[in-house]
């Protein structure tokens, strides 16, 4: 559903700013995998994120999803098989919008616009009970502005919004990063949920070892702008925090990050 094949990218090159973020970053994803993406500050994590978004062109390698190469497609186009969700809450929704008109819009995502009647009666209904997935009941608050949620709510209807029109491939950039542990375990359990029911493909970044082992079927570890460690299986389902920072340190890792040590 993915392959990176050999990407490369270069910040403020030939200046004394010059930072190599991606480092020759080659990985496959088949359809239905889960990758969780961790490594400290700098790794490279985001930028492969976004290199995959279209945020901006890498300098060399190829982007192929589905089978169709991206490499050269602009952001805008490259939306059509991606499904996103953001570390802040505020991305993502619009605010002064209801929650219903949100996930009208993602609904219509890609399609002619019309002038015809704005929410269906099948629609809300539609919506109601996708909303109910959630249990948080927001689906007795469709006509709530999305803006006076709180970052919780806000994140799973964004998960909501980027999954329903079934992407080739969920990109969730550390989206509970910015929440409370309580809420961000919630999160983390409705994104397992949706991922599950709806056989997506995913790419998780996060700076969290414990949420990157508990969760996907595969994890990934970045440092200086390469993957040095892809492990899957009962591998995966078998590892400890201690057994991650053993490996990594066995490969020469730069393992500097609190935020990644302490998380």
């Amino acid at each position: 559903m993915l392959e990176l094949r050999d990407i490369y990218k270069t910040f403020n090159p030939g200046t004394v700013n010059e930072k190599r973020a991606l480092n020759g970053v080659s990985l496959t994803l088949n359809e239905g995998d889960f990758v969780t993406v961790i490594g400290s500050n700098g790794a490279g994590k985001s930028t492969c994120l976004n290199a995959i978004a279209g945020v901006w062109p890498v300098d060399s390698g190829s982007i192929i999803i589905d089978g169709e190469d991206v490499t050269g497609l602009p952001e805008h186009k490259r939306a059509k098989y991606l499904g996103r969700v953001f570390q802040d809450p505020m991305t993502g929704t619009a605010a002064t919008m209801e929650i219903q008109e949100n996930l009208a819009l993602a609904k219509r995502r890609g399609e002619k616009r019309t002038l015809r009647r704005g929410i269906t009666k099948k629609e809300q209904e539609e919506f109601r009970e996708l909303l109910k997935t959630l249990n948080l009941g927001l689906e007795d608050r469709m006509t709530a502005r999305v803006g006076l949620l709180s970052g919780g709510q806000r994140q799973a209807l964004t998960l909501l919004m980027a999954t329903l029109k079934k992407p080739k491939l969920l990109l969730l950039d550390e989206h509970t990063a910015a929440l409370d542990p309580k809420t961000a375990e919630k999160v983390l359990d409705t994104t397992d949920a949706v991922i599950r029911e709806n056989h997506l493909t995913a790419f998780m970044v996060t700076h969290n070892m414990r949420d990157a082992i508990a969760h996907g079927n595969r994890l990934t570890m970045m440092d200086e702008g390469r993957i040095i460690l892809d492990i899957a299986g009962e591998e995966k389902s078998k590892l400890t925090r201690e057994d991650l920072l053993e490996k990594f340190a066995a490969l020469g890792g730069n393992m500097d990050s609190d935020k990644v040590l302490l998380s």
